[in-house]
């Protein structure tokens, strides 16, 4: 007997019943973030690897453990995207789109990282990712932090905050990163295993430790935020400003320092209390020099990807769904009626505001359409047998409601279901 074929750990199905929420929640995203004049960017899942080595670093946990990497035919070492902001910048470059013009991109679509499957945190896994291009000031940084603001109050979601640091230029993290490793050398023994290894690769890491023991540490570590050059220091205080007096309340994280290398200056997340450990649904920044690491010419850029299922998990939580029903389910009894039925159906199909119609097809008796028709949350139930084939008529049946099904002639329809309630409503 041979063994039954399942998907790959860490990497899900969608189903019907969930994916209505899925296309909602991307309708909405992709609705607020074109309001800001953003164009959308289509890249490769599969690019080459020295392209994540270089831009997210050799020796952060992506690079060395995480990525699915595989060398192809030609002998080429090929990677999976674990994210996508290496990818646009390699795009940019090769296309011309950063030289003297600015850019706002943003995207969506699967990322890959193999990590130990956990709620919220997957092998395959979907992210939305605002990027931009050639704008050095904070308020660009501004910006990008108020339309994800207006993601969560589109989609209705309490309870998520704002927190920011500065992480300076590459030259204050580097005098910076001296003075941390000073400190936490004299605790060397008590660190866990993976701070010490980060000790000498990636030190600011240790200070974004979950750790309690390393936690407790950390709390006494000099702060980078008192190491910061002048002009990062005074961008980071026009951001807030900004901030403050567009409503948004923040928090300043002086541990937050995100997991990738290229980030500098302004760093944010957006954190939920409500998914335990996985709390963080958007996160980003500034990495102006990240287009310059990549071969291209120094160009100031800032952006932020968010986790599509975080978010759904949020929205379940919160009891929302969209099931994408049918306005409409068509029933028929006999040939005549079951093949005029689809021609009637394509009309309405063709009129505003367009209907979703969904038409029994494979026979069945009236009685099992009926069910069907229930089983579709279809909001009313067109009927035509061949009484209503002559007499040129159609039974509306209102699914929904206590109301009594009325026969009216087929050039009324449109005009009849337009009464019912919730046929208009998205």
């Amino acid at each position: 007997m041979s063994t039954k074929i399942q998907s790959i750990r860490g990497m899900h199905d969608i189903l019907p019943g969930e994916s209505g929420l899925w296309q909602k929640l991307e309708a909405t995203l992709r609705e607020i973030i074109q309001s800001y004049g953003y164009q959308e960017i289509r890249m490769p899942i599969v690019e080459m690897t020295e392209l994540f080595k270089r831009s997210i670093g050799e020796v952060t946990d992506i690079v060395e453990k995480e990525m699915y990497t595989f060398s192809d035919r030609n002998g080429d070492s090929l990677t999976l995207r674990p994210e996508g902001t290496a990818c646009c910048v390699r795009a940019g470059l090769q296309h011309g789109l950063f030289h003297n013009q600015q850019q706002r991109l943003w995207y969506m679509g699967p990322m890959f990282r193999h990590e130990r499957p956990q709620k919220g945190r997957y092998r395959q896994f979907h992210q939305v990712g605002v990027e931009t291009y050639g704008m050095d000031g904070p308020d660009i940084d501004a910006e990008i932090i108020l339309m994800s603001g207006r993601f969560w109050k589109a989609l209705g979601l309490k309870d998520v905050t704002l927190q920011l640091n500065s992480l300076g230029s590459q030259q204050a993290r580097q005098a910076y990163r001296g003075i941390l490793v000073d400190y936490l050398r004299q605790y060397e023994d008590e660190l866990d295993a993976d701070s010490q290894r980060r000790l000498d690769t990636n030190p600011l890491r240790i200070l974004d430790s979950k750790n309690p023991q390393v936690q407790t540490i950390v709390a006494e570590a000099p702060r980078l935020s008192e190491h910061l050059d002048a002009e990062s220091r005074e961008h980071f205080d026009k951001l807030q400003d900004l901030l403050s007096r567009a409503g948004v309340p923040f928090e300043v994280n002086p541990s937050l320092v995100r997991g990738l290398d290229y980030y500098s200056r302004t760093v944010f997340e957006w954190v939920t209390e409500a998914l335990g450990a996985q709390g963080t649904i958007c996160a980003g920044g500034r990495y102006d020099a990240l287009v310059g690491q990549l071969g291209g010419r120094a160009t100031p850029a800032c952006g932020f990807a968010l986790g599509l299922e975080r978010i759904i998990a949020l929205l379940e939580q919160e009891q929302q769904s969209c099931q994408n029903a049918p306005h409409i389910y068509m029933a028929s009894m006999g040939d005549a009626a079951a093949e005029h039925a689809i021609l009637l159906c394509e009309k309405l199909r063709d009129q505003e505001p367009r209907l979703r119609v969904q038409v029994n097809c494979g026979g069945g008796s009236f009685k099992s359409q009926l069910k069907k028709a229930d089983k579709s949350a279809a909001l009313a139930t067109l009927i035509i047998g061949e009484e209503e084939l002559a007499n040129d008529t159609v039974v509306v049946k209102a699914m929904q409601q206590q109301v009594e099904q009325k026969t009216v002639p087929q050039a009324d329809i449109l005009a009849e279901i337009k009464q019912i309630p919730g046929i208009l409503d998205d």
